[in-house]
């Protein structure tokens, strides 16, 4: 159930970032950061980490504060959050059909 939650609150943080309306007006276009947050891999790799320091202060997940589960995690917050990019957008669930015309 730890890793569930963890991969929702990753996902949905990333979605926000790199999509959401709120922060249109703060996010970088240009440069290194603007390529960051357009790509919800990149992003979610990051957010992984942000939300393994957090788990400290939560009692939502319980991780270990070593570095490599801190790493792995941002691994899985980075595969997951471009999976689900794919998978989900805003009319729904993304269904294409390979080879057709």
């Amino acid at each position: 159930m730890n890793l569930l939650l963890f991969i929702l609150v990753c996902y949905g943080l990333t979605i926000i970032l790199c999509y959401g309306k709120i922060f249109e007006s703060i996010r970088p276009i240009d440069g290194t950061l603007g390529e960051l947050f357009k790509c919800s891999m990149c992003t979610g790799f990051w957010v992984g980490w942000i939300i393994w320091v957090l788990n400290l202060f939560t009692t939502l997940f319980n991780f270990d504060g070593r570095l490599v589960t801190g790493f792995l995690l941002a691994c899985l917050s980075a595969g997951t959050s471009y999976i689900l990019d794919k998978l989900i957008g805003d009319e729904g669930i993304n269904i294409n059909i390979i080879g057709k015309k």
